[in-house]
């Protein structure tokens, strides 16, 4: 019983990295190549540095949704199919 109830959270924190990596990559990314270019041309705007981030991440979101919805599907589909295996 604890075993199941360990691997049920192994497992949900796998899927919420899993469905959190694209945009966090595709921030960090873009951050680092925004710092790079206001490093190289001595531009020190602050909004500079977000914008380009927003509209990346929300760009990768929206690409990358159909896979996460159905990820998420499949785990709450596997999260309802254990329910009675943990109810005695």
């Amino acid at each position: 019983m604890e075993a199941k109830l360990i691997a049920l959270g192994v497992e949900t924190f796998k899927i919420a990295l899993l469905l959190a990596l694209p945009g966090l990559l595709t921030g960090m990314f873009l951050g680092l190549a925004v710092s790079i270019f206001q490093a190289t041309t001595q531009i020190n705007e602050m909004t500079l540095s977000f914008i380009p981030k927003i509209i990346g991440v929300v760009i990768v979101i929206v690409l990358t949704m159909p896979w996460m919805l159905n990820s998420m599907i499949d785990f709450s589909t596997n999260v309802f199919n254990l329910i009675p295996t943990f109810v005695e």
